[in-house]
């Protein structure tokens, strides 16, 4: 796979999803499309986090994310160029 096919991106996603479960949903939707990266809670209420991996999967979760899980209520998905390295695998931060 070469680089041109790969992308890294940092999301902010807001709305109601804090307290819908939002974290393990994402969690497992980008475990599933087999990317890096992390997702975590931030204080002023936005989920925050970066996907990395094959382009097509990049953009399939960027969907996801607009639809959020059951009980959330996504208003805006804010995607930015990352070039930041993500470990292998994908966590929820602190």
């Amino acid at each position: 796979m070469t680089d041109a096919t790969q992308r890294t991106v940092h999301v902010a996603i807001t709305g109601r999803v804090q307290g819908v479960g939002f974290r393990y949903w994402t969690l497992d939707a980008a475990q599933s499309r087999g990317l890096d990266g992390w997702v975590r809670n931030r204080q002023d209420g936005v989920v925050e986090a970066l996907f990395a991996g094959p382009a097509d999967k990049v953009e399939d979760m960027l969907v996801a994310c607009r639809r959020g899980p059951r009980f959330s209520a996504v208003a805006k998905v804010e995607v930015t160029a990352s070039t930041a390295p993500a470990r292998p695998g994908f966590e929820i931060r602190r």
